[in-house]
């Protein structure tokens, strides 16, 4: 039987080769205070030991896929989305975490607000060298429709997203993408959408050597073919692209002399 006043929510996990960080990650699932949650783990051809970590956790409501190729990180997100039977969806990364009231803080905005469709939060970034904690935003984030603002400074963490399913319908992420996927998404869903917050933060995003968003010059080269693809699109429905020229341009500096975020 359907529990209609406690929705299911999906939570999808994309792992390759994710064994040292993976027992952090899934323990934040499991210590969520809301319980109505599925774990679509993606294992995207995974070498190490991620499914025998696992294979440790013998709860029902994780449920593992793997891929018979390795495949990119957009493709296999889409293909976890479509063996989801959750009414919203999460996404959270092998090597990041979220704080026990993740699920609950947003849903209960959702079953307050039936209109509200997208809702995200603030989060921490984790210097796993230094073991240390930093606000991602000490300013409040905006509210609304907030295309402008998210051309501006784009401040939406994936990891903090509670999204309705029905929304990836009529649009995926788009597979050829390698960092810049959900950008692309979020970004053209908050056009037609208005967006929600949660100003405190309800999750860790772990800042280490092998975070592949690390890649300047992939990022760089994506968003550069971004703007140019997208540009008449944006600036037809009035919206402004200088100042994200602009950060692409410090993005490309970073490439150059390699700094870390």
């Amino acid at each position: 039987m359907r529990n209609y006043n406690n929705p299911l929510v999906s939570i999808i996990m994309n792992c390759h080769n994710g064994e040292r960080y993976l027992k952090s990650s899934i323990n934040s699932i499991l210590k969520q205070d809301y319980k109505n949650w599925e774990l679509i783990f993606w294992d995207n051809k995974s070498t190490d030991k991620s499914k025998k970590i696992l294979d440790f956790y013998k709860d029902k409501r994780i449920k593992y896929f793997r891929s018979n190729t390795f495949m990119s990180l957009y493709k296999a997100r889409n293909l976890a989305i479509s063996k989801t039977k959750g009414k919203y969806l999460c996404f959270l990364d092998v090597d990041d975490w979220w704080t026990k009231s993740k699920i609950s803080s947003q849903i209960n905005i959702l079953k307050k607000n039936k209109k509200i469709k997208f809702i995200y939060s603030n989060f921490y970034y984790y210097y796993e060298n230094k073991k240390i904690k930093k606000v991602f935003s000490n300013n409040l984030l905006p509210e609304g429709k907030i295309t402008q603002d998210l051309l501006n400074n784009y401040k939406v963490g994936i990891l903090t997203v509670m999204i309705k399913k029905d929304l990836f319908k009529k649009k995926k992420f788009n597979s050829k993408l390698k960092i810049i996927g959900d950008f692309d998404f979020f970004i053209k869903l908050s056009v037609k959408e208005k967006f929600h917050c949660v100003q405190k933060p309800l999750a860790y995003y772990r800042v280490h050597n092998s975070n592949f968003s690390k890649n300047f010059n992939i990022h760089s080269n994506e968003m550069n073919k971004w703007i140019i693809r997208n540009s008449n699109y944006f600036i037809k429905k009035n919206y402004s692209l200088n100042k994200l020229h602009f950060l692409n341009t410090k993005l490309k500096i970073k490439n150059l002399f390699r700094l870390g975020p």
